[in-house]
């Protein structure tokens, strides 16, 4: 049986763990993600994690897919995901008149899919292992100190070369952890890309790796513009 892990504000963290393979939507660690929920299946996955006593479900992204539920898949679990996704507890719940769930998930910890299980009312579910990402839930856990003025630097780069104008004196206020995990989770990065954000570390290591995918996007953008 799988070591039981506990957080602690929301108590023990499921042994069976229902998935939502989304591509490019990343969910981390005390992260905030909203969802506009409409297909049946996932309809019914959020019904029945509100009637657990930990109400998660597992944001995963597809490998090599654009579009995560309707890429053609080799059998009917739908399509190849990444072994590592994040837990995320429902915090925020709307239904809708047209029957959609607007929901906004808060994310608890990673996991590694030890093994995925039948479907259930057409939605997949697989069991987490937490062993490795424990230290996702304390909340004190940083270890090292984040670049800030590297990745303010690329963050000024990639703004002004998209034409966007921030405002920089919100995003200069915020704590490394609030930095790090909005700009991850809200920059428009292909799958790849943040699957690499998900599954770096520590949060240095993450700041490190935003920061060269903020280079890396402004160097191709304006490789694309000397072209044209």
């Amino acid at each position: 049986m799988a070591q039981a892990f506990s957080h602690p504000r929301y108590g023990p963290l499921p042994d069976v763990l229902p998935i939502f393979p989304l591509a490019g939507v990343l969910l981390l660690p005390r992260g905030s993600l909203p969802l506009n929920i409409f297909e049946e299946r996932y309809l019914a996955m959020i019904n029945d994690a509100l009637k657990t006593d930990h109400r998660m479900i597992g944001m995963i992204q597809p490998t090599g897919a654009d579009d995560a539920d309707t890429a053609a898949a080799p059998d009917r679990t739908g399509p190849t995901v990444y072994p590592l996704g994040c837990a995320g507890r429902i915090v925020g719940f709307q239904e809708q008149g047209d029957g959609r769930f607007l929901i906004t998930l808060h994310g608890v910890c990673r996991f590694n899919i030890e093994e995925e299980l039948d479907m259930v009312h057409g939605y997949r579910q697989v069991r987490p292992g937490f062993a490795l990402f424990e230290l996702d839930m304390d909340e004190d856990y940083i270890r090292g100190e984040v670049d800030r003025d590297s990745l303010f630097a690329a963050l000024g780069t990639y703004f002004k070369t998209n034409n966007i104008d921030p405002n920089w004196k919100s995003i200069e206020a915020m704590g490394d952890r609030m930095l790090v995990t909005s700009l991850a989770m809200g920059c428009p990065f292909n799958p790849s890309e943040k699957q690499a954000l998900l599954e770096a570390d520590a949060l240095p290591d993450r700041a490190d790796v935003l920061t060269a995918l903020l280079k890396m996007a402004d160097a191709t953008r304006s490789d694309d513009s000397t072209r044209h």
